[in-house]
């Protein structure tokens, strides 16, 4: 059983709350923060700032998916078939995180440098199409590491009934 809510209630508790924190981190980023960016200032500028927050954001879904495998291995017991999925699906976006934050985005933050300006250089330049072809790694990581914390949630709030 994941997490013996009765014997660790303060445990368990904490584990709910990094899921949380996980799953709505990550929507409010992706689905209300960045959009409203894009939509209030010019291309190059809401780039810019979202470049800005990037690492906090990065750092943000690793410590959260380190800190739920933590939780994890001192709260529950392994033999149980719910709990060896909740690992796999914990580690996986522990090394998603990783290479998103110390590969994939230093590579499209180097990318976008050479770039100077989207709004002045062709889509079909060379380096806007190693652009849009990274973005789109990224982008689509970063929905998997989402789906991964609702499954965990799901997995979750399934052992409480």
């Amino acid at each position: 059983m994941l997490w013996e809510d009765r014997v660790n209630p303060a445990g368990s508790c904490l584990y709910d709350l990094v899921l949380a924190l996980w799953v709505g981190g990550i929507s409010i980023f992706t689905f209300v923060v960045t959009p409203a960016i894009f939509r209030s200032f010019n291309r190059d500028m809401a780039g810019q700032i979202v470049g800005k927050l990037f690492p906090g954001y990065f750092l943000y879904n690793l410590v959260l998916s380190l800190l739920a495998l933590g939780l994890l291995l001192i709260g529950s017991h392994a033999s149980d078939v719910r709990y060896r999925l909740s690992l796999l699906l914990t580690v996986g976006a522990i090394v998603i995180n990783l290479f998103v934050a110390f590969r994939l985005h230093p590579e499209i933050k180097a990318v976008k440098e050479a770039i100077h300006s989207f709004e002045n250089s062709p889509p079909e330049s060379p380096l806007r199409k190693k652009f849009t072809l990274l973005h789109a790694v990224s982008a689509t990581l970063n929905l998997i590491v989402l789906a991964d914390g609702v499954v965990l949630l799901l997995i979750r709030t399934g052992l409480k009934k």
